[in-house]
């Protein structure tokens, strides 16, 4: 395998605590919290207080000031240990960063410490029934009534949704026929009058997820909340969605490693014609295939990283890292549970569950189609 060159001593001591969080306070409850629909509550709490949520924000809003290296780690953590509930990763690294990077003062210093410590539970809200990626298209609207705007609509897959204590939400500020240069993002109070929210979505995979539809109906939202500018929300947008999208790539490439770990464990241990599963030719030579499959994903997803880390990720190279390693995870996944044989097809093995949890990373966050037109645009 060829070495990663991203980690350092620190990386290493965050990896220890994040690890021991997922596997001893996340993975035993993962059947109530498929029940229930949304992790417990105060399991943002506990993450607040060992420094998992909102580490890259500064210090003086709570966080720790570290680079999106640490996120990495929080992300790989998450899928090594097949936890696909918590929502850790959007609350911190993208919800935050619209806060903090088009924020004012007084709104950062309001909501970003709250978040770190978990007393403040996050989401974003773009998607709208019949919208899908299409973000120009949005109908809800804030009309201007002075010191406040009335804000009607509504939003659906909304991750964190059912907990969420406050939400970045795009609307339509302007007339329709503008298309994107009406939409600007409002933080909204999610205690706020006329501010409502569905049950937990029942999905095929992701289960545990809280998931779920809000509904805006003449929720008073003041001027104050406004982030950065009215008709100013598309590039904001434009601008977080390149770090998005390699999350995506972080996440598969490493949801992938777990699917192949369980998988050559299983191949080990399972018998058949009188001799180990993976003693057979096929076997062997599509484990070389997934394992390489891996290492390529790995080397371009962390060299988008560095990139990233220098400001310089290209919208085409994130784009390529999210519909292809996404791809990739997905293919690893469904040849891992051809490898298990009809025990694959179990929920109560690790890769069933992983074959209906995975399969949503080529939707959200832009389709894969959507990822080639991007693409293509600049060939």
């Amino acid at each position: 395998m060829i070495p990663r060159t991203l980690f350092n001593a620190d990386h290493e001591d965050f990896r220890k605590t994040a690890r021991r969080f997922f596997e001893e306070e996340v993975v035993p409850h993962l059947d109530r919290f498929e029940e229930q629909q949304h992790i417990d509550r105060k399991l943002w709490n506990r993450a607040g207080e060992l420094g998992l949520l909102c580490a890259t924000m500064p210090e003086q809003y709570g966080g720790s000031g570290v680079d999106r290296t640490f996120s990495t780690i929080l992300l790989e953590e998450q899928a090594r240990a097949g936890d696909s509930a918590s929502g850790f990763g959007l609350h911190s690294d993208i919800v935050a960063n619209y806060i903090n990077n088009f924020g004012n003062q007084a709104q950062k210093q309001a909501w970003l410490p709250r978040m770190a410590s978990g007393e403040v539970v996050s989401a974003i809200a773009m998607t709208e029934p019949g919208t899908g990626s299409d973000l120009q298209g949005i109908k809800t609207t804030a009309v201007d009534k002075g010191d406040h705007y009335l804000v009607n609509g509504s939003k659906i897959f909304i991750t964190n949704g059912y907990l969420c204590d406050m939400a970045v939400v795009a609307v339509k500020t302007g007339p329709e026929d503008m298309g994107a240069a009406s939409v600007s993002l409002l933080i909204m109070d999610a205690h706020a009058p006329g501010f409502t929210k569905g049950k937990p979505l029942k999905k095929v995979g992701m289960r545990g997820q809280d998931t779920c539809e809000l509904f805006f109906n003449d929720v008073k939202v003041p001027k104050a909340n406004l982030l950065g500018a009215e008709g100013m929300g598309f590039p904001m947008l434009m601008r977080e969605l390149a770090w998005e999208r390699l999350m995506i790539a972080i996440i598969c490439t490493a949801s992938a490693e777990y699917a192949l770990n369980h998988t050559v464990d299983y191949v080990k241990n399972r018998k058949a014609f009188g001799k180990p599963v993976s003693s057979f030719q096929n076997t062997r030579f599509k484990l070389a295939e997934i394992r390489s499959e891996i290492q390529i994903a790995r080397v371009f997803t962390d060299r988008c990283i560095e990139e990233c880390l220098k400001d310089k990720l290209t919208v085409e190279a994130a784009c390529a890292a999210k519909y292809w390693v996404s791809d990739m995870c997905s293919k690893v996944v469904d040849e891992c549970v051809q490898l298990h044989g009809g025990y694959g097809y179990m929920l109560e093995y690790p890769i069933a569950r992983a074959y209906i949890d995975t399969r949503a990373n080529r939707i959200y966050a832009g389709t894969n189609e959507i990822m080639k037109e991007l693409i293509s645009r600049s060939v």
